[in-house]
């Protein structure tokens, strides 16, 4: 059992409230970016004590028998993922509930350690954002000095800059926001563009190792595509929707790929937390309180989170 103390908000959890891909099956209890301290454990329980400090992020458990989980992706098990919230429970019969919540109860399985001395309201957003942009760059294997553009910088992007640049890639930042032209390069970028910067698209034209899109909305991705080298991969993390203007003819020419990804698994997600401590890297976030859920809410779509809502759930 975990009593939260740090819940912070993902644009999954709008998305699932508004419906977007789905209605979801109420009541809905959103939230899978979640740090806070183990109060009880059970008795065949070695991984965590008392008082230990755990995560928990998107998933609370797979089936551990098919070729994925056994693969280390239990993201993809093959038999049904049980995603931390909105999703059927095959312990209790009904759904599982989320981090807007005091306590979880979680197998240890599924629970993450988060490493002593580290900013614990920053290490929320790892369970999700952290992870979700962490692991394309392990799959795709970006290397020192390759050229990694980042589309989008919100939540999920301003993370994938800071991993990325500590992993000593050449990053580069497309937004639509020109106010964190320089907050992309304060977090590791080489370089930060608008979009609409017509001249800058030209310049950048065949010139990436690999690139992440954040994006949370449907946006037409050829222009971005052809950014790519010849082979290289256009991953696309943010927009869960059908994909839009990607050309074929245009992708052939160039032998470009264009790639999805959702979270990853619990070895690699562990695997994201102890880079970040190592590295000193933790979410750039706003602390709000319980009463100010509906209005960061409107602030993440509306673009206006710099750049990830953590809620104290130490005083609620």
């Amino acid at each position: 059992m975990v009593e939260i103390m740090y819940s912070s908000i993902c644009h999954s959890d709008i998305h699932t409230f508004k419906g977007d891909w789905g209605m979801p099956t109420l009541p809905l209890v959103p939230r899978h970016e979640m740090v806070g301290r183990v109060i009880g454990v059970g008795s065949e329980v070695i991984k965590f004590r008392e008082g230990d400090i755990a995560g928990v992020g998107t998933m609370v458990d797979s089936c551990g028998v098919c070729p994925n989980c056994h693969a280390d992706r239990e993201q993809n098990c093959l038999n049904g993922t049980t995603f931390t919230y909105n999703s059927p429970d095959p312990i209790s019969g009904g759904v599982t509930y989320g981090g807007y919540s005091k306590r979880i109860l979680v197998s240890e399985d599924f629970a993450l350690r988060i490493p002593p001395g580290v900013d614990l309201a920053g290490f929320a957003p790892l369970l999700c954002a952290g992870i979700t942009t962490f692991s394309p760059i392990n799959h795709w294997n970006l290397q020192p000095g390759q050229r990694y553009g980042v589309v989008g910088m919100g939540g999920l992007g301003h993370l994938a800059v800071k991993l990325a640049a500590a992993r000593d890639a050449e990053v580069v930042v497309f937004t639509t926001s020109e106010e964190k032209l320089e907050d992309a390069r304060t977090f590791g970028a080489a370089e930060a563009y608008l979009w609409s910067d017509d001249d800058a698209m030209t310049r950048n034209r065949a010139s990436f190792d690999l690139m992440l899109s954040t994006v949370p909305v449907a946006y037409p991705m050829q222009p971005f595509l052809n950014l790519l080298k010849l082979d290289k991969t256009l991953v696309n993390v943010g927009a869960l929707f059908p994909v839009e203007g990607a050309h074929g003819m245009l992708m052939g020419f160039g032998r470009q790929s264009l790639a999805g990804s959702v979270t990853g698994g619990i070895a690699e997600t562990q695997a994201v937390i102890d880079f970040a401590a190592d590295h000193g890297i933790a979410a750039t976030y706003e602390l709000i309180t319980l009463d100010q859920i509906t209005d960061a809410f409107s602030r993440v779509v509306n673009k206006e989170a710099r750049y990830r809502y953590v809620i104290d759930m130490t005083s609620a």
